[in-house]
Formats: structure tokens, sequence, C-alpha cells
């Protein structure tokens, strides 16, 4: 809201504002949250029509997905229009209602992906903090390490290294890379209790890999309504396919982490 301000500072407008609930234009258009019949309610909540003149609305192209312009104008008579994807071309578009093809155009490059990490971030600081202190208390330090890189590799890593992982979908991609870190994980278990039993250690090493790559694939699928690459049929298809699979491994990973840990607390 406050990036829109700032961009038509100078311009005499109306910004009608709609509750996403903090959620991207792009992401509350498939989820509802932007779209036609909440767009209709909060017009007729704050009087719109009433307020202004004309009967012309600009809403983000982005939305356009969650909106139908027909529906709307039938049931207000207000002329829907799609401006541009940024909000900073919104000045320029304003002067003959005409997008450029630039400003059609969605990109997703490094430093769009890099905005997104901070926030990330924050949505995930409590539950990785918690795991990791869970962790900490039940197999030490090595094992709340694993949950906090598995964790920021599926929020911080992964947007940032997202073009160049192999595999199309983003679940698959986010299984390379908490598999490589995972990895890494299960290899310092295995040289890091020597005094233990092979299959004690390797079934370390397996639980890490089920449980902290599943992680990070979850977090991963989650940057598919936030990017330019998937479809909203492709995000519903790819999660009614990954979903129990990774509910299984992740599981599968944390049953055996307990029983090793019963095991390590009746040997010792």
């Amino acid at each position: 809201m406050d990036a829109l301000r700032s961009a038509l500072a100078g311009v005499d407008a109306y910004i009608l504002v709609l509750n996403t609930y903090g959620i991207n234009v792009w992401c509350a258009a498939g989820k509802g949250t932007f779209g036609t019949d909440e767009l209709v309610v909060r017009m007729e909540e704050t009087s719109l029509a009433e307020v202004v003149s004309h009967r012309s609305l600009i809403l983000p192209q982005l939305g356009a997905c969650g909106v139908s312009a027909t529906e709307v104008r039938h049931r207000t008579g207000f002329q829907v229009e799609f401006g541009p994807v940024r909000a900073a071309d919104l000045k320029a578009y304003l002067v003959h209602h005409i997008a450029t093809p630039e400003m059609r155009r969605v990109r997703f490059d490094l430093l769009d992906r890099l905005v997104l990490v901070p926030v990330e971030v924050v949505h995930v600081a409590l539950p990785m903090l918690i795991s990791a202190v869970v962790l900490y208390l039940a197999h030490g330090l090595l094992a709340a390490m694993g949950i906090v890189v598995a964790f920021l590799c599926g929020v911080a890593l992964f947007p940032i290294l997202l073009p160049w992982l192999p595999t199309i979908d983003f679940s698959s991609k986010g299984y390379v890379l908490g598999g490589a870190a995972s990895l890494a994980f299960a290899l310092a278990e295995w040289c890091g209790h020597v005094q233990e039993p092979w299959w004690q250690r390797g079934g370390w090493g397996l639980a890490y890999l089920l449980a902290l790559s599943s992680l990070t694939a979850y977090l991963a699928l989650n940057f598919t309504g936030s990017t330019p690459f998937t479809s909203r049929t492709g995000v519903r298809q790819e999660i009614d396919t990954y979903i129990p699979f990774m509910a299984a491994l992740f599981g599968l990973g944390l049953i055996l982490a307990i029983v090793l840990t019963v095991v390590r607390i009746l040997g010792s």
C-alpha cells in the first residue's frame, strides 16, 4: 500500500483497498481474496459510486485472473481496465491509459526473488526456532543445525537458486536442494558417532534425508503461487501430486528418528 501511494505521489486519485490478508495481488487473485466478489463488496461498503463521478476502475494486471471485468460491470456499472504489472509504471500509464509491452511484462529476476526472502524468513522464524530447540534437547546441536538449514534452504536459498535448480516442478527442485543439504548432515552424523553400530548411524542419516529434504521441498512448493513460472491449475496439480508424498517421507523420517532416539537412550 505504501509503495502504491509513493508511486502515485502528486496524482489526484482515490485508492480502493482490498484486504488480501498480507498476500500479494497475484497470489490473492488465485486464492480469491483479490477477486470479483471481494471487489464488489468493498465498492458497496465504501459507497464508491457516490464518491466518484466517473465509472472506471484501474486494477493491477496481476489481479486479472481473479476478477471478471464483465461481472463487475454488470453488478456495479463500473468499467474495469487492467493497468501495468508494477505500481512504478502507473503514472506513465495514466497519461494515455495504454500499457506498453514492457509494462505488461512480468519479471522475476534475482532482485525480485531476493525481496521475498526476508518476508518468508519472518514467517517461519517461530516454528524454526521451536523445532531447533526441541531437536537440540532430543538429539544435540547437529540435529538443531540440520532443521535450521532445512528451513533456510526452503525460504532463502531456494528463491535465489530457483532458475538454476534442475527439474521442472518446484517440489522436486526443493528435494534436490534439500537433499544436498541434508546429505551433508547425514554424513556428519555417520562420521561423528563412530562408536555406534553402522545400522544406527545409517538410520540417522536416512532420517535426516527423509525429513529435512521433505521440509525444504514443502517450503519450496509455497513459491509456486508467487512466480510467473506456473499457472493456477499447475499449482493445484503440483500440490495434489506432491503433498501426500512429502507427508509420507517426512513422517517416515520422523518415526525413524524417534525410534533411534529411544534406542540411543536405552543403550546409554
